[in-house]
């Protein structure tokens, strides 16, 4: 016991966090996961599509400004460069689309001119000998390389960003004329960038906060049954006779099909506690008397008995007389256990009913020549019943015994079969001594008799229709009782029909 104490000491100190602790965690993670690659994806994708817009923008921009230089036939000087990018080019066939008019008309806008204001454009314009002659921001830069460079990101001067370098070649001769060189800086990209992962980091770590909270408060809800479920066992371990039962659960769900098996389980375990602890007191109770008789005779003999032949012979056959009823009681006894517990042990078991029924029948009347037993059979078919075929034997046993054990001169007994819709019924009837209306309703106790006296000369210990009660109970069933004094009892058996379909399920 004291091992037992400690261990279970020990498994509280093990004990790690809750259920609702678990669950409120898991889902926490699993959000938090599956946000993550959301936010990944997100950024990923939304930095990539920013970078190359602004690299279809600087690209256009150069192929804009060497497209106008292009014009240009000789070597780029800085009055060219300044005409050439000044001055729009355009295309004879779209001069209606750009709202062009000659001759002292006043001409649109030029984009060029917005986009080269760019201040994170440097747009550089240099000679074929590599010498600068435009730019559009002063800072003097150098031209990096004399081969054509397509957008990709460098660092100059600790400014990160597209540089693009191209040839320009004219037009007319396609000579090589001079080099643009522009450097897009990505500052403001860097600072989208910046913001957008900020804003990302932002809404994962609230709505890991949130999720944490949310998957708290619907683990408390969805698991509330299971904590009373738990609250319900640690109460019936503590106190083993409270008559404690779980709560009804209206969720319509597992957890609600768990707390009806469990009230069930717990029905039929206190049943069986409350079956032992009877079946423990009525054997001592009915054993008690037996073993009295047979002490008294024993110690008759002991003292002065076993020397007077007729006093021997008699204690024996008093003595004999009662073991032979102990062995009965204890065998109906053990019966009335199995009949408690044949849903547990014979649950899918069936019978045909007019095969039974006949055979005992036919038993009965070979048994009781004396009597005449009739069996009137209402069923055109045979039927399948839920009953084990040996406790229907039994049942029918027990009531046809009582039948001829309490007949009077009229030594008659009257069989029927007949069903309804679900229910298999069979009737006995016996023209016996009948049994009071108080009586009637006590019939089915246990060791209980009619006439103590008038029964134990016929040999009955009271238990055997309380063990067929038993037995059509636990079967689903039901078996119920009309007499009439001095003119004879009938007794009525009603058993579930089982159908075909059940059966192959």
């Amino acid at each position: 016991m004291k091992k037992f104490k400690m261990r279970k000491a020990t498994r509280k100190e093990l004990k790690g966090p809750s259920l609702t602790i678990k669950w409120a965690s898991a889902s926490s993670f699993f959000i938090f996961v599956v946000f993550t690659i959301f936010a990944v994806i997100t950024y990923k994708s939304s930095v990539n599509l920013i970078v190359e817009k602004e690299r279809e923008n600087a690209e256009r921009t150069v192929a804009e400004v060497g497209n106008r230089l292009a014009n240009v036939s000789s070597n780029l000087t800085i009055s060219e460069v300044y005409e050439k990018l000044k001055t729009p080019s355009f295309d004879e066939n779209v001069l209606d689309s750009k709202k062009v008019t000659v001759e002292g008309s006043l001409m649109e806008m030029d984009t060029m001119l917005s986009e080269l204001g760019q201040p994170a454009l440097f747009l550089s314009v240099y000679d074929k000998e590599g010498t600068l002659v435009f730019e559009t921001q002063k800072v003097r830069s150098e031209l990096v390389k004399k081969e054509k460079q397509v957008a990709e990101i460098k660092t100059l001067d600790d400014k990160t960003g597209f540089l693009i370098i191209q040839p320009v070649y004219s037009k007319e001769n396609r000579e090589q004329t001079g080099y643009i060189q522009a450097f897009y800086e990505l500052s403001s990209f860097y600072d989208i960038r910046n913001r957008l992962l900020l804003t990302l980091i932002t809404l994962e770590v609230i709505s890991l906060i949130l999720s944490s909270v949310l998957g708290f408060i619907l683990s408390t809800y969805f698991l509330k049954p299971l904590k009373v479920l738990r609250d319900t066992m640690d109460t019936i371990r503590k106190d083993p006779q409270s008559d404690i039962h779980m709560p009804d659960i209206h969720s319509n769900d597992e957890l609600a099909d768990i707390a009806e098996i469990f009230n069930e389980m717990l029905d039929r375990m206190r049943r069986y506690i409350e079956q032992q602890e009877q079946f423990v007191e009525d054997v001592s109770h009915e054993l008690r008397t037996p073993v009295a008789i047979i002490e008294g005779h024993l110690n008759l003999l002991n003292r002065w008995g076993k020397d007077d032949p007729e006093v021997l012979e008699e204690s024996l056959e008093a003595s004999l007389q009662e073991i032979a009823r102990m062995k009965s009681l204890v065998q109906e006894m053990l019966d009335l256990s199995r009949a408690e517990q044949v849903d547990v042990q014979y649950p899918n078991h069936t019978s045909n009913a007019k095969q039974v029924v006949y055979q005992v029948f036919n038993n009965f009347k070979i048994l009781y020549p004396d009597f005449v037993i009739t069996l009137d059979d209402d069923l055109l078919h045979e039927v399948t019943l839920g009953i084990y075929r040996n406790h229907f034997e039994q049942l029918l046993v027990i009531i046809l015994d009582n039948a001829v054990k309490y007949s009077t001169t009229r030594k008659e007994v009257h069989i029927s079969i007949s069903k309804t819709l679900s229910e298999f019924e069979i009737a006995i009837q016996d023209f016996g001594e009948g049994i009071t209306e108080d009586d009637l309703d006590k019939i089915f106790n246990r060791f209980y008799r009619v006439d103590k006296a008038r029964a134990r000369n016929k040999g009955g210990n009271g238990l055997g229709l309380s063990i067929a009660k038993q037995l059509v109970e636990n079967y689903k069933g039901r078996i119920d009782a009309e007499s009439v004094i001095n003119q004879g009892t009938i007794f009525r058996i009603h058993i579930p029909i089982v159908e075909k379909r059940e059966l192959q399920e």
